[in-house]
């Protein structure tokens, strides 16, 4: 094992020391684990925690938040280097790794740019005022009249060849800073910005493109065992025996079994993925789950923790006692993560200390993890990031994480665990099942005048760190969870003017399936139910569903993008449904969502055909209208917005976890379907450019109105509105035959 030689009191002692050879890493060497130089400060408040300035003239920037493929490595860079007057191509990312990078929390909740971004832009600034100040003094001039430019502090009026400036390599080249970041350091004028809101190239895609990046799982070390996992038949059975003469043929293979965990490793992958497939185990007993056809009845009979208002103004009893009450129910299935590759993952367990190579989104949440469960000091285990698959929230990569460190501790030596594609659909934690009721009354010109809603959500998404992890959990080893399943009791409320408001959460003890935080979580079943249910407002007042949005809307940025989205798309006013015909029906929808009521703003439009013979919905255009305040990388940005609305088709039309009284079922691609090619759309996106505005995040927000519209676009087509997703071509049909009944 070659960890580096580091504690976090040696990295606080380091103080002002003088760095000697701290060079720029590279990927391969952050992921072979070599040292990258001497001890400096992790601690977040200071400039060198996510700075270093080099004798060559580059930086490295240390990021706690990692690029889980949605463009971080660049938007980090442009922002940093923006402040700092250099190019990207002088910056060298370090990210995720709990002995070089600061702690900035999970890179979840689309705040790798908006926190994590905006923290280190703020470093930078900080740095900056220091640079200038330092350089003052040399060149004898007021640091109101110097600027920090291609690496050099100079002054603003004079050109380098009359006025020459101060190297910042000759101010702090390899030392460091030792200043605190000052929250109030004068950023520089959006109006100015050179780098940031380009559309610079991501520096991972090229090697990705060429087969050369390293993903977790094409990580190796010398000496390396691999390893797999064999869950039981039943969740939370115990495990009673093992035969181990069942895998006698198989030579070099070793059993590790602590209490009901079992996994076998060999000296390669195949071995241990044949041993794994023959041994034979006993087990007893496991959880129930109910069942699948009753699942909304058995969330409402779920015993219930606690309530809680999430929103509660004006009179309530004047929607009680109207009697012109419209009511729906909507209801989200549980969903898999479904990444298209199975989880990995890599550690190396010494009884003195643990090295995890990982995917995982949460590095230094899972360092505590991982220390409680290893019964290592947190400061003698590290986690370092590698791309996996994707995840878009927890997926198994930390599972695998776990299963890798309790076999590497059992067998003294570094092992990798990579799932199979059952263990990927069938135990990665799920996004849950969700239940509305909505209620609301209009006035006689068609305006909303009391709204409720009443979800029944699992307590384990009420954002504590609660997902357990699977091998410590079986093995009956204490932990401290990492990572929450989310809050998503957010946008369970209107976003429209409504004098009565009520909605309340009904935290539940229990939930089918361990939950996890899939992307952005709760809020796209939230906002398919108040979306939709706002346009069956709109069809019964019979007003065309943009006019019936516009009418209770008075921020301007929502306004803007809800008119926006309809030009994009050529909406032409109307109420909905259309005009019935003959053969396939084409209908468009629009839905609207102030992302938690606090972030981004998000119009979206669509149109779709349906086929009432089969049940076929396909959709054939999306129109979206997205701002998020200051744009970094516009196309790094648009690739997202596309990313979220093509899973979210995708999870509307196709995906349910199936299961039995034991265990999931959907364990193959045939199971669990998603979206296909031929299925996508043309997808339009307008980008709405406030560069006075705080940045906010593009990886969850336009994600949150697609199952909306897409139920809007299809009650616009065929006149029956769709509540409980995936809209399969059977629901399609049985709505259609219910409707003729």
């Amino acid at each position: 094992m070659t960890a580096l030689p580091l504690s976090r009191r040696m990295l606080l002692k380091a103080g002002g020391a003088v760095i000697v050879s701290f060079g720029i890493p590279s990927l391969a060497q952050a992921a072979s684990n070599q040292p990258t130089g001497a001890p400096r400060t992790l601690d977040p408040a200071q400039v060198d925690g996510f700075l270093a300035f080099h004798a060559d003239g580059t930086v490295s920037v240390f990021s706690g938040k990692v690029d889980l493929g949605t463009g971080l490595r660049i938007a980090i860079r442009q922002m940093a280097a923006e402040e700092l007057g250099i190019g990207v191509d002088q910056i060298a990312l370090i990210e995720g790794d709990t002995a070089l990078t600061p702690d900035q929390g999970p890179t979840a909740g689309s705040t790798g740019v908006a926190r994590g971004g905006v923290q280190i832009r703020q470093a930078a600034a900080t740095a900056r005022q220091a640079l200038i100040g330092l350089a003052a003094g040399r060149l004898k001039r007021p640091a109101g009249e110097l600027d920090l430019i291609a690496g050099e502090v100079r002054p603003v009026a004079g050109g380098p060849a009359d006025s020459p400036g101060v190297t910042v390599a000759s101010l702090i080249g390899d030392r460091l800073l030792d200043l605190p970041i000052d929250a109030k350091a004068p950023l520089r004028d959006p109006d100015g910005y050179k780098l940031v809101g380009q559309s610079l190239p991501r520096p991972d895609v090229p090697e990705k493109v060429m087969g050369r990046h390293v993903y977790v799982h094409d990580f190796s070390l010398p000496g390396m065992l691999h390893g797999r996992v064999i869950r039981p038949p039943a969740i939370d059975a115990r495990l009673e025996t093992v035969d181990e003469t069942s895998i006698a043929g198989l030579n070099g293979v070793r059993i590790i079994r602590i209490k009901d965990f079992l996994g076998v490793v060999a000296e390669d992958e195949w071995t241990a993925v044949r041993a794994a497939d023959r041994l034979k185990a006993t087990w007893s007993g496991g959880q129930h789950l109910p069942v699948q056809s009753d699942l909304y009845s058995a969330i409402r009979g779920t015993a219930v923790a606690r309530d809680a208002a999430v929103v509660s103004k004006g009179d309530p009893a004047v929607l009680r006692g109207s009697s012109q009450i419209h009511t729906a129910t909507y209801q989200w299935p549980i969903q898999s993560h479904a990444s298209l590759g199975p989880s990995c993952a890599v550690a190396d367990i010494t009884p003195d200390e643990a090295t995890i190579w990982t995917a995982s989104q949460s590095t230094h949440r899972f360092r505590l993890a991982f220390a409680k469960f290893l019964d290592l000091p947190a400061e003698r285990v590290r986690l370092i990031y590698l791309d996996g698959s994707g995840c878009y929230g927890m997926n198994g990569h930390d599972d695998a994480a776990a299963d890798a460190a309790l076999m590497s501790r059992a067998v003294g030596r570094p092992v990798r665990v990579q799932w199979m594609r059952a263990d990927e659909h069938g135990w990665d934690p799920k996004g849950p099942p969700q239940l509305l009721d909505v209620s609301a009354t209009l006035d006689s010109e068609g305006r909303i005048t009391a709204w409720r809603t009443e979800a029944w959500l699992p307590l384990a998404t009420a954002g504590l760190p609660n997902i357990p992890l699977l091998g410590p959990q079986a093995a009956g080893i204490g932990q401290v969870q990492g990572l929450s399943a989310g809050l998503i009791d957010q946008n369970t409320d209107p976003p429209y003017a409504v004098a009565n408001v009520e909605a309340t959460i009904h935290w539940l003890k229990s939930t089918p399936l361990r939950p996890s935080n899939i992307r952005a979580p709760g809020k796209i079943a939230n906002t398919f139910a108040i979306e939709g249910f706002t346009d069956e407002l709109a069809a019964v007042a019979g007003v065309d569903p943009v006019e019936f949005r516009r009418r209770g809307l008075s921020d301007p940025r929502g306004l803007d993008v809800l008119r926006r989205a309809a030009t994009l798309f050529g909406w032409e006013p109307r109420p909905s449904p259309a005009p019935a015909r003959n053969g396939p029906a084409e209908g468009r929808g629009i839905a609207y969502v102030h992302y938690k009521h606090s972030e981004n703003y998000v119009a979206l439009a669509m149109a779709v055909t349906v086929d009432p013979k089969s049940g076929a919905i396909r959709v054939t255009r999306v129109a979206c209208s997205h701002d998020c305040g200051l744009v970094i990388n516009p196309d790094a940005l648009k690739n997202q917005i596309e990313g979220a609305i093509v899973q979210t088709l995708s999870r509307g039309l196709h995906e349910e976890v199936t299961f039995d009284h034991d265990r999931v079922t959907s364990l193959d691609w045939a199971g669990y379907p998603i979206l296909t090619f031929p299925e996508l759309p043309e997808i339009t996106i307008d980008l709405v450019e406030r560069r006075h505005e705080p940045p906010l995040g593009g990886g969850e927000a336009a994600a949150a109105p697609v199952a909306a519209a897409l139920a809007n676009a299809v009650f616009d087509a065929i006149g029956i509105r769709l509540r409980t997703v995936p809209f399969t071509p059977d629901r399609v049909k049985a709505a259609i035959k219910e409707r003729g009944a």
